[in-house]
């Protein structure tokens, strides 16, 4: 049960994060737009564009450990189910922690102080800083929780085999 509630956040946020590139790539068509064809320049686009820009870094992480997308060299340590592979895997999860759990705390710290105290940053449109600053922990602690799965499914099995050396991958 838990399993399936952090994978269908993490596809969720994922696919949220997809969606937000979307959106960036298209403010950013109308900014050029309004900018080079009706010399009417937006205030928003830049900074809205930014702000969502690192929501999608910190939602989609989660989405590709669930995916099995992050960067890997699995020349030496093909076969998911060796033990030497399962050590592997974990110990890059156990160095994933030590820097997630890193911005989750502070992150939130800083999040919680940026919160109460209600500040905003010093651009035009002002957005609360809490909004700026929610992705960091909230993206880490996800990657956390998907860290806990993929662990789980190292240790039980149920990776599936890796298909890289055949070009299927």
């Amino acid at each position: 049960m838990f399993m399936r509630i952090v994978d269908a956040i993490s596809e969720f946020t994922g696919k949220l994060s997809a969606w937000c590139l979307f959106a960036i790539g298209f403010f950013i068509t109308f900014e050029i737009v309004m900018r080079y064809v009706f010399n009417a320049p937006t205030i928003w686009v830049d900074e809205i564009s930014r702000i969502l820009q690192i929501w999608v870094v910190y939602l989609a992480a989660a989405y590709v450990l669930k995916h099995r997308e992050m960067v890997t060299i699995e020349l030496i340590l093909s076969d998911p189910n060796s033990l030497l592979r399962r050590i592997a895997e974990t110990i890059s999860v156990a160095v994933m922690y030590v820097f997630t759990g890193a911005a989750v705390y502070y992150g939130f710290e800083l999040w919680l102080k940026e919160t109460l105290a209600g500040h905003t940053t010093d651009t035009y449109l002002a957005p609360p800083k809490w909004f700026t600053h929610a992705p960091v922990w909230v993206g880490c602690g996800l990657l956390m929780l998907q860290g806990v799965c993929h662990l789980i499914r190292v240790w039980t099995g149920q990776l599936p085999e890796d298909n890289i050396l055949d070009g299927k991958h």
